[in-house]
C-alpha cells in the first residue's frame, strides 16, 4: 500500500553536508517533493517535503532518519490558523497559490484546508490580524 505524507525535517548540523534525501530515494524507493528548504552544510537545516512510496519503505526511510540524527514532524501541526483572531477578511484566500483558503458562500467564513498547505509563509504576511502561524 502507498503512502503520502507531508513531513518537516530538522537537520543537527553534522548531517546537512551529508545525502539524506538521496538516500531515501535510492535505498528505500521513496519519492520526493521539496515544498520549502533552508539547508546549508555545517548549520542546522530545515525541510518540507512530501515524502510517499510503499508503506514498508515509509517506515523504514522515517526509521532512518531518526538514526541519522533528523527530527521529523507531521506538516499538519506546524500550520495553525487562531480563530479567536481570524476575522474572516479574506486576505489570506487571494494570497495563497495552492488553494488552501477558500469562502464558505452561507456564511462567509475563510475555511482552511491544511492538507493543500505547503507552508509557503505568505498567508501570515498577509493576514491583518495575525491569526496565521507557521512552526517548524
Amino acid at each position: 500500500m502507498d503512502v503520502s505524507r507531508r513531513i518537516v525535517l530538522h537537520f543537527p548540523p553534522r548531517v546537512t553536508g551529508q545525502p539524506v534525501v538521496y538516500r531515501l530515494a535510492r535505498d528505500f524507493r521513496l519519492r520526493f517533493n521539496i515544498l520549502k528548504a533552508s539547508v546549508s552544510p555545517g548549520q542546522e537545516g530545515l525541510l518540507v517535503m512530501e515524502l510517499s512510496g510503499k508503506q514498508e519503505n515509509y517506515d523504514k526511510g522515517i526509521q532512518f532518519l531518526t538514526e541519522v540524527g533528523v527530527q521529523i514532524q507531521s506538516l499538519s501541526q506546524d500550520v495553525v490558523r487562531d480563530e479567536a483572531r481570524c476575522t474572516h477578511c479574506g486576505a489570506c484566500i487571494t494570497i495563497c497559490p495552492t488553494g488552501a483558503f477558500s469562502l464558505e458562500p452561507k456564511t462567509r467564513k475563510v475555511l482552511f484546508d491544511d492538507s493543500k498547505c505547503v507552508v509557503c509563509g505568505l498567508c501570515v504576511k498577509a493576514c491583518p490580524p495575525r491569526a496565521m502561524r507557521v512552526y517548524f
